[in-house]
């Protein structure tokens, strides 16, 4: 268990004790990098404006630490300060803290978007993110998911631009006591390069595509689209 650096056995997986919690994105529609007004709550959200950033797959957001298997002598693995990637204007950052108590995060971590974009296929990323009071911000756990695949991994199927698309992102697992004075972030972007892939956002084949087209990409979070962590 990270954060309380122990060891521990359960019974069963998930841990038969842990309830799942919703933290709610919300915004005033600026969520972009660690100064925007981004933020997480148990609160469902109402009226509130959407969050865009735009996502260039010439100049893809950069892989610092994580749950690297290769490479190693290039990117260095592990827990690693995400403020370099959290100053970048495509990278959404949504936070909850400084915490008033210890909270044990331990099982499944999955986000719940509401998503658009005006390409026909393009990437989200998600990153949960654990903030010390002097700042560092390590990251805890991550994943990706390729719009193409939002509904089969076996079979294709590209995005109509501008349709709003609910879609399950997932974070793996993880065991983590976010300690009293720390805060809770997830961060949401298009890319993580180079531990994934580029979508150059045209639809073509993986393995061939030679165009690369900027998209907008958006996260909705309101009433109607209650995104959540």
């Amino acid at each position: 268990v990270m954060g309380v650096n122990e060891y521990r056995q359960e019974a069963d997986w998930p841990p038969p004790e842990a309830h799942y919690t919703k933290y709610f994105l919300h915004s005033a529609g600026k969520a972009n990098s660690v100064r925007g007004n981004g933020s997480l709550s148990t609160s469902a959200p109402r009226s509130e404006p959407s969050d865009s950033y735009l996502y260039d797959p010439g100049n893809p957001v950069s892989t610092i630490g994580g749950p690297l298997c290769c490479a190693q002598e290039l990117i260095e693995p592990g827990p690693r300060d995400q403020r370099p990637v959290e100053n970048r204007d495509d990278v959404l950052v949504y936070s909850v803290g400084p915490l008033a108590r210890d909270l044990d995060v331990t099982g499944p971590v999955k986000a719940t978007l509401f998503v658009k974009s005006t390409a026909v296929d393009t990437d989200f990323t998600g990153k949960l993110v654990d903030v010390a009071p002097d700042g560092f911000a390590m990251d805890v756990a991550e994943g990706i998911l390729r719009m193409r695949y939002r509904d089969s991994r076996e079979h294709a199927s590209l995005m109509n631009p501008g349709q709003t698309y609910e879609v399950t992102l997932d974070l793996w697992a993880t065991s983590n006591v976010f300690l009293r004075g720390h805060t809770l972030r997830l961060e949401i972007s298009s890319s993580n390069f180079p531990r994934f892939d580029r979508n150059l956002n045209t639809g073509e084949a993986i393995n061939d595509g030679h165009r690369i087209v900027s998209a907008t990409n958006t996260i909705v979070h309101d009433e109607q689209h209650p995104s959540a962590l």
